[in-house]
């Protein structure tokens, strides 16, 4: 087989199929020069969106100085169980597992998710625990580990969205490979909470499964110009290729899935990181939400999807403005000043 250059360029958006998984995750992080190891992920449940009073602190802007009303979105976040350490060792092929370090008793809530937790195939049982059975064993591989993650358990049985079943997913954690295994060792069975890995005024991204809206044509897929009255169809694409060659390039507008992909907003400001649910809670909840009961962050602006879906957090990777939603005097709508 001949050689061939492989295509290069961003396909942006395409292609636009559903989502594999409901969970987002994150595949690139930002260096932090952090002088003490921690969580660089945090999941939480989308709440709803609420208006928080604030004061623009903005020095060049038009309102600087004003009280003025910004719209947020309200995240709340139970706290992520550790349920394992994960080594990773780079190869030509990337990053690879070495190994990983489990608890002993799971609760019923991981249990519906992972039936076999610690229920491996006797001979790759016997293996692994004769190669990694505990943390230190899999620290003595220091050299060859180039990344260690925690696994962890997102507790949705906390908040009042109805369902019990644990999600579980990877964090990475910032600092160098010694402070990572040691953050790993300390945590591991114990849980992490949302003021562990952000505070207020600071920048992150966030990555959400967006809202699903099943097939849809072309206006509303791809905003195609609706045809004038006269034409014979009105919502289509005039000319799909040329005759010779007898082509649909993938550029064209076609009629498909819209919505339920994952999608990634940067910079969001974080307004504040509280854990007295009274402060920002709606006398009847929120719609198709309800009551937050657990810790929440409040964020800058509309974060992707629906109520109650799960939203992955990380520092911010590409800060080009820092004045951007710079405010003070925070007032969330049941409390006091902040900040």
């Amino acid at each position: 087989m001949s050689a061939h250059k492989p295509r290069s360029g961003s396909l942006a958006y395409y292609p636009k199929v559903r989502a594999k998984r409901q969970i987002a995750v994150f595949s690139t992080y930002p260096a932090l020069a952090a002088k003490d190891a921690k969580p660089m992920t945090f999941y939480g449940y989308k709440a709803g969106m609420t208006h928080v009073f604030c004061r623009n602190a903005h020095e060049k802007s038009v309102s600087f100085g004003q009280e003025t009303m910004v719209p947020s979105t309200v995240i709340e976040c139970p706290p992520m169980k550790v349920i394992g350490i994960r080594a990773y060792t780079h190869t030509t092929g990337g990053e690879k597992a070495l190994g990983e370090v489990t608890i002993d008793k799971p609760d019923k809530a991981l249990r519906e998710k992972i039936k076999a937790f610690k229920r491996r195939g006797k001979k790759k049982a016997k293996e692994e625990e004769a190669k990694y059975g505990t943390v230190e064993t899999l620290e003595k591989d220091k050299a060859k580990v180039s990344l260690v993650t925690l696994i962890v358990q997102v507790q949705p049985a906390m908040t009042g969205i109805g369902k019990k079943k644990a999600d579980v997913a990877e964090v990475r954690i910032a600092g160098s490979i010694e402070q990572q295994f040691a953050f790993a060792k300390e945590r591991i069975g114990k849980e992490i909470r949302i003021g562990d890995c952000f505070a207020a005024s600071q920048f992150i991204d966030v990555r959400a499964v967006d809202k699903g809206k099943g097939f849809a044509g072309v206006v509303k897929r791809a905003h195609v110009k609706v045809h004038r009255p006269k034409s014979k169809k009105h919502r289509y694409v005039g000319s799909i290729g040329p005759w010779h060659p007898a082509t649909v390039m993938w550029t064209v507008a076609r009629p498909g899935q819209l919505g339920y992909q994952v999608r990634t907003e940067y910079n969001k400001r974080v307004l504040a990181v509280e854990n007295k649910a009274e402060a920002i809670n709606p006398v009847s909840g929120f719609g198709n939400y309800g009551m937050v009961k657990n810790d929440f962050i409040v964020l800058v602006g509309s974060v992707p999807g629906p109520a109650k879906r799960i939203v992955a957090m990380r520092p911010a990777i590409r800060i080009n403005n820092e004045n951007l939603a710079k405010y003070t005097d925070i007032k969330l709508p049941n409390a006091g000043v902040r900040g």
